[in-house]
């Protein structure tokens, strides 16, 4: 764990400084100086979210104050290396050379598919996961579980088989896991635990028996912002989270689950959790599906959901209005959003594809 934690806590801002000589008549220019360095450190003090467009896979990418990376899914393999070359374009935005911890939420081939293409291309820390493949009847998972095992072998790379309650080693926020391999928290986190009344009226979903339900969740804190990835979890495991009682509480970012698919977001879920700002990772057709869509909408809190796709699935009645999504009908052009979150508690959604951005207040 000592070696993870070192791995993962190896990114630290650091602040060049400039010396000169402070001749007389240059007093004014000095202090213009002196406030634009405040002004630059104060800047770097955002948590950085980019929502890497991997058609329809996820690569989420977070780095934090203190230049430390951490990369959820990597995904898809093939396509001339597309996925990596994007998730790189983003690092290099932050300003960051090496990703620290690449989380992979399970072995389905539009999450964990990209990691040996993405490793050929930057370095990588600690790779992060629930442990060996339980989907030995797909072949195309378990040629991708086949792929990690050879690039764990062959590479001087850190593995580590996380459990829920872990929190990841990483300096400016707090990551902790919430589910893994089809285990769930046994608490409530602090600030949860409230009964949920529509429990009891509640049909209990089927059992998943894909390597869905044992993807990784984690719940990540930045200062009193909450932001939720639970992978491609399934309403089976969704609904043990919030029932009989909600051990999530209320989130302000959902990175909605299994790209805004039927099988996740169910109502009694979404209700629970009752996020502020939803942003759905899906394709242009992977995702979105209506039943699910009208779900995230009808959350009790939603002020707004952002697609990084317009959905063929969903049509005209289920998309979001095109302000709020990065790619719209068309050829593949690649536009990401970003989120960058003040130590307040405020936050910004950027679509790469207008260059407009939305505020949304810290809430005290």
């Amino acid at each position: 764990m000592s070696d993870v934690r070192t791995e993962c806590a190896t990114c630290m801002s650091k602040w060049d400084l400039f010396p000169g000589k402070m001749c007389r008549g240059l007093l004014a220019m000095a202090m213009l100086a002196v406030a634009g360095a405040s002004a630059g450190r104060a800047a770097t003090q955002a948590l950085q979210i980019y929502f890497v467009d991997v058609e329809g896979g996820q690569a989420t990418l977070f780095v934090t104050p203190h230049g430390e990376s951490l990369l959820i899914d990597t995904g898809w393999p093939g396509n001339n290396g597309r996925d990596a070359e994007r998730i790189v374009a983003a690092a290099k935005s932050a300003g960051v050379a090496k990703i620290d911890c690449v989380l992979l939420t399970h072995f389905h081939e539009d999450h964990a598919g990209g990691i040996t293409q993405l490793a050929a291309k930057i370095p990588i820390g600690t790779v992060i996961d629930h442990g060996d493949n339980r989907e030995p009847g797909d072949a195309a998972t378990v040629q991708i579980w086949k792929d990690y095992e050879k690039y764990l072998a062959a590479n001087k790379v850190k593995r580590w088989t996380v459990k829920p309650g872990d929190v990841l080693p990483l300096q400016g926020m707090r990551a902790e896991i919430v589910s893994s391999d089809g285990a769930l928290i046994d608490k409530p986190l602090p600030g949860a635990g409230a009964a949920n009344a529509v429990c009891k009226d509640s049909e209990k979903p089927p059992a998943d028996q894909t390597e869905n339900p044992r993807s990784v969740g984690t719940i990540i804190t930045f200062g009193n912002l909450r932001i939720l990835d639970l992978g491609d979890l399934t309403r089976d495991k969704e609904m043990e989270l919030v029932c009989p009682v909600n051990k999530l509480s209320s989130i302000d970012i959902y990175i909605v689950s299994h790209h805004g698919w039927l099988q996740s977001n169910s109502s009694v879920f979404l209700n629970a959790i009752a996020p502020r700002v939803a942003i759905m990772d899906n394709g242009a057709a992977k995702g979105g599906s209506p039943s699910a869509w009208e779900v995230i909408e009808k959350s009790p809190r939603l002020q707004d959901l952002w697609q990084l796709h317009y959905s063929i699935e969903g049509a005209a009645a289920h998309n979001v209005a095109a302000p709020f999504i990065a790619n719209l009908a068309g050829p593949d052009t690649g536009n990401y959003l970003k989120v960058t979150v003040s130590p307040a508690g405020s936050f910004d959604v950027l679509n790469s594809r207008t260059g407009t951005t939305k505020h949304y207040d810290a809430l005290h």
